[in-house]
């Protein structure tokens, strides 16, 4: 399937997005300022971290920093999918506050 393909299937709006995210994995592993991609209420695409040994499947806590502000969207996915420069997450749980920051900026 060809990513156009897939972008047409998407039933949700994904905007890009000028922010940081730290990924922290269950067993510890912490990937500070990943950069942030695009962004919706169903997921998350970040640029690839130097040393990444992430897996398919793995649940993630990632916490969004929106630029120069103090807000945080804090929410738990896993890793969708892997290339060579990005990674995908499904959102799986997203906080009330987070939510409304996040519906605000969509």
């Amino acid at each position: 399937m060809t990513e156009n393909n897939h972008d047409e299937r998407r039933q949700y709006s994904r905007i890009p997005f000028d922010a940081h995210a730290h990924l922290n994995d269950a067993q510890g592993d912490l990937y500070l300022n990943s950069t942030v991609l695009d962004i919706s209420l169903k997921g998350l695409l970040v640029e690839k971290p130097y040393q990444w040994v992430g897996k398919i499947d793995a649940a993630y806590t990632i916490d969004v920093i929106l630029g120069d502000t103090d807000l945080v969207i804090k929410n738990e996915q896993y890793c969708y999918h892997i290339d060579n420069e990005r990674i995908g997450f499904k959102c799986q749980q997203l906080d009330i506050d987070s939510m409304s920051h996040l519906k605000r900026l969509i």
